[in-house]
């Protein structure tokens, strides 16, 4: 798609709206960029072209994330976790982004839909105990297939993490470092494919022109918005637009 396509299609404005929303989200919550913008940008372009580009704000605005003083005591625990995300990223077996297939829509539909229940229901998650290590290595190996598949980095991953029960910092912290490896690896796996053409240069910097104006907006909205309420509210948008996406290859697939 080249420069005048993107104009005169009307996509730089649903692109910059898209990573304003999907910033102001990050600003508030530490996470979901990746999530809101891939389910929105997959409504007006193809999945492995909404996944390009939203790679370089994800990757971007999650350096700032992976700073902090429990790096060494995340990387004893979490390293299970980070090598099945990266391998499962890299040489996953599903249908990858660049396929182009109605499959991947679909994929990204059921993934958001489970998500946004996962969040509304707010189960309890038991801790892993011993059986750390192995589990989070499979989180991480599932977690890297569906990110190849779909470009959304949190299933299984965020649910995991949660279960540690760590302490706010560390946890932001290691949702941070999760979210870069996963940029990064999808970024490698997308760069070797002919189909994962680099975005339009212009869309690129509204991309993250955008992305950095709505974190810098809900960095200061944190404060004012109840957690809960915005969480909850979040995750009905995850599961509605999950639910669309469904309904949209459903519909195709039936005519």
């Amino acid at each position: 798609m080249d420069h005048i396509e993107w104009l005169s299609a009307g996509v730089l404005g649903w692109v910059a709206l898209t990573f304003a929303l999907a910033g102001i989200v990050k600003g508030v919550s530490g996470m979901g960029l990746p999530t809101l913008a891939m389910a929105l940008l997959s409504l007006r372009l193809p999945a492995a072209q909404s996944a390009a580009l939203m790679l370089l704000p994800a990757l971007l605005t999650n350096v700032a994330q992976c700073m902090g003083s429990h790096g060494g005591e995340l990387l004893r625990r979490l390293w299970p976790l980070w090598t099945g995300l990266v391998l499962g990223t890299l040489f996953g077996p599903l249908p990858g982004l660049a396929s182009g297939s109605g499959s991947v829509r679909a994929a990204l539909g059921v993934v958001l839909v489970g998500y946004g229940l996962f969040g509304l229901a707010r189960p309890a998650l038991p801790q892993p105990g011993r059986h750390e290590a192995w589990l989070g290595a499979l989180a991480g190996l599932l977690g890297g297939m569906l990110s190849a598949a779909t470009g959304v980095f949190v299933v299984p991953l965020v649910p995991f993490l949660q279960s540690l029960q760590l302490r706010r910092p560390a946890l932001i912290q290691a949702l941070g470092i999760s979210f870069m490896l996963a940029s990064m690896s999808l970024a490698a796996r997308l760069g070797g494919l002919d189909a994962a053409a680099p975005p339009d240069a212009l869309a690129a910097g509204v991309a993250l022109l955008a992305a950095f104006a709505g974190m810098g907006l809900g960095a200061r909205l944190r404060d004012r918005l109840p957690a809960l309420v915005f969480q909850r509210a979040l995750y009905a948008v995850f599961l509605l637009l999950g639910v669309l996406m469904l309904a949209r290859y459903f519909a195709i697939a039936a005519l």
